[in-house]
């Protein structure tokens, strides 16, 4: 795949850049600013911009603005988001809009070169990938919603999988249940939540997005 990353260490910028490189894909440009990331975004069109949240000149939401620009001028560039932190506030911001082509992960996760990887890969088939820490925390936030309230904690977990972006059968692989209980475990989380059966939409992001909302 061919990537734009936008980061303002260097070490970072050089040390994923010999990963992808490694890996058989392409970084096309590694900027330091969010004026260069936009900039490159739009000349190269990469499958996936790997994006910091805080970055230069102020270091507070430069990246995640630049992020939502993108998505909204490019909708066909996945969006990767990296943070230092779990920042519930941007995190609930990129989750406002689409979430097809989206990923948010914990700069740590980075280290964990197959799970990077497999991150990139799912964001750029239109997938989401988000950071376990992350959802927890967000779904943390809403728990004194009536909606979450009405899942079991088995449906909670098939929940926390689906924000993640995992399929039903990779689902049903890390909880060690069979893939017709997953199957049942999602049909439940959607009729609990009143989601409508519009084809127009995708339940399971509906399902993600009810939950990670500010």
């Amino acid at each position: 795949m061919r990537v734009i990353l936008a980061d303002d260490s260097v070490l970072l910028r050089e040390g994923l850049t010999r990963l992808l490189d490694d890996a058989g894909h392409e970084m096309v440009a590694a900027v330091g600013d969010a004026p260069a990331l936009l900039d490159a975004v739009e000349r190269h069109r990469p499958d996936v911009a790997v994006v910091d949240v805080r970055m230069p000149p102020t270091h507070k939401d430069e990246g995640l603005r630049a992020a939502l620009e993108i998505r909204g001028r490019l909708p066909g560039v996945g969006v990767l988001v990296l943070s230092q932190y779990v920042e519930q506030h941007y995190a609930a911001r990129l989750l406002a809009g689409p979430a097809e082509g989206l990923g948010y992960l914990l700069k740590d996760r980075v280290s964990e070169v197959g799970e990077f990887l497999d991150s990139l890969e799912r964001v750029r088939t239109g997938g989401t990938a988000f950071d376990p820490e992350v959802v927890r925390q967000l779904l943390a936030r809403t728990t004194h919603a009536d909606p979450l309230s009405r899942l079991s904690p088995r449906e909670g977990e098939v929940l926390r999988h689906l924000a993640q972006g995992f399929v039903n059968a990779a689902i049903a692989e890390r909880l060690h249940v069979s893939l017709s209980t997953v199957e049942k475990h999602v049909n439940a989380i959607m009729d609990k939540l009143d989601l409508p059966r519009d084809p127009g939409y995708s339940r399971r992001v509906l399902a993600v997005l009810r939950y990670l909302e500010g």
